[in-house]
């Protein structure tokens, strides 16, 4: 590699490069064809880094006009390059800030461990939790708490159960994740889709950025798997057999989620139906069934709890498939944006967040007892539903679409929350 070579590469906000110079092809192994609108410059460093350190170097770029530092790229055969990098960000005519550039040079005078920026616990364990996309088990918090609270109305709640049914849902969640994001790889859906926005849609990425290798991903979704069936046994015992079923619903929907031969996600709008029957209505019977001790005198009103909430997490697969439309489309994953196209589709969001909160006004008329007026506080986040709408319509094709994507979990997360407080205190 010679001493005077320098690579130039610019990208978006979101790290997709925009241009690549000759340079940066000599350096890297990469072609423009190849990396130009699908590559990202995320892809240049080990996962730990990026999460570590890059993110740090960009914002400090914005903050003082410019980073620079030494640090370990990879190139395109996989070979770690000790190299000096200076970052500046990038602005249009208005001054507006839509990028970055970085300007590379190869340190010939260093080895990789010379420069490899150090990685902390912290970073270590902040890989764990992105490998196994832990914010993401609000969606299993909310039908468990939802189940004990429909519960309560009839029974006295024991905690201690209640943690354990919320441990199992964790582990179940958590090998849904990291199995589906193995298949995905398996597929090559992750590796087609050049417009994914972490950490709402394109899996975790954690097989792509190096964190864990796709036998590493597969052997999480095992074990996990397995802690949720072992944490099934007292819950079982305590409320018979039908929590065995639930949890074998769970498990084979979860896991055929992406896993061949079924790939629900692939089956038009299947995928879409398996999410919120899973993380709804079952899952807050589940809840139900564990405190009554399987009594099923008033299940009715625990599977019609999870008809909202259900509706709510399906909006957030829905929306968060929005960026991902191209590589689906390209790999076969036949969900609903794929079949209707993103502008169609973004009427089937609305179908569902409506949806949600007219349940919720159905289920306090017609069953008041379990349902009490209170309940009906959980419709204050309406107003905010009216904000993610709105995002979704302007922006379904670009990246300002994410506020739409966190909005989506935070409604989904405070709604059940107001929810159960109305029903638990009403």
């Amino acid at each position: 590699m010679s001493k005077d070579l320098k690579s130039v590469i610019t990208c978006d906000l979101d790290g997709k490069i925009e241009t690549f110079s000759s340079g940066a092809q000599d350096m890297f192994g990469y072609t423009e064809d190849e990396i130009i609108g699908k590559g990202r410059v995320s892809d240049f460093s080990a996962g730990q880094i990026v999460l570590g350190h890059v993110v740090n170097w960009l914002a400090e770029s914005v903050e003082k006009g410019a980073w620079e530092g030494n640090t370990v790229f990879l190139h395109k055969d996989g070979h770690e390059m000790p190299c000096k990098i200076k970052i500046t960000p990038t602005k249009d005519r208005d001054g507006n800030h839509i990028g970055y550039c970085g300007v590379t040079s190869p340190l010939h005078d260093k080895t990789p461990e010379d420069v490899r920026p150090k990685i902390n616990f912290a970073t270590k364990l902040f890989s764990w939790m992105v490998i196994m996309r832990l914010p993401f088990l609000t969606a299993t918090v909310v039908p468990i708490l939802l189940g004990a609270a429909v519960a309560s109305k009839f029974v006295n709640i024991d905690w201690f159960y209640f943690t354990l049914t919320m441990l199992g849902g964790f582990f179940l969640h958590i090998g849904t994740n990291t199995s589906n994001d193995y298949y995905d790889h398996i597929s090559g859906t992750d590796e087609a889709n050049y417009n994914y926005m972490v950490p709402f849609s394109g899996g975790s990425r954690s097989i792509q950025m190096g964190l864990i290798t796709p036998k590493g991903m597969l052997t999480v979704a095992i074990v996990t798997f397995a802690l949720s069936a072992l944490v099934g046994i007292p819950l079982i015992y305590k409320a018979g057999i039908n929590i065995l079923y639930l949890g074998i619903i769970g498990f084979l929907s979860g896991f055929f989620y992406t896993a061949p031969p079924f790939r629900f996600a692939s089956r038009k709008g299947l995928g879409e139906l398996l999410i919120g029957l899973n993380f709804g209505p079952l899952m807050v019977a589940g809840s139900f069934l564990v405190q009554t001790g399987g009594e099923m005198i008033h299940i009715n009103d625990a599977i019609l709890a999870g008809i909202p909430i259900g509706l709510l997490v399906a909006a957030i697969v829905f929306v968060n498939q929005f960026p991902d439309h191209d590589g689906d489309k390209a790999t076969g994953k036949n969900n609903l944006v794929v079949v209707f196209g993103p502008e169609k589709a973004r009427i089937g969001y609305v179908a569902l967040v409506v949806g949600a909160f007219v349940s919720i006004i159905a289920l306090a008329w017609t069953r008041p007892t379990t349902f009490p007026t209170l309940s009906l506080i959980s419709l204050i986040t309406s107003v905010y539903s009216i904000f993610t709408i709105k995002t979704l319509y302007k922006h379904y094709d670009n990246r300002l679409l994410q506020p739409a994507n966190a909005g989506t979990i935070g409604l989904h997360f405070l709604t059940g929350l107001f929810f159960c407080a109305g029903i638990w205190l009403g």
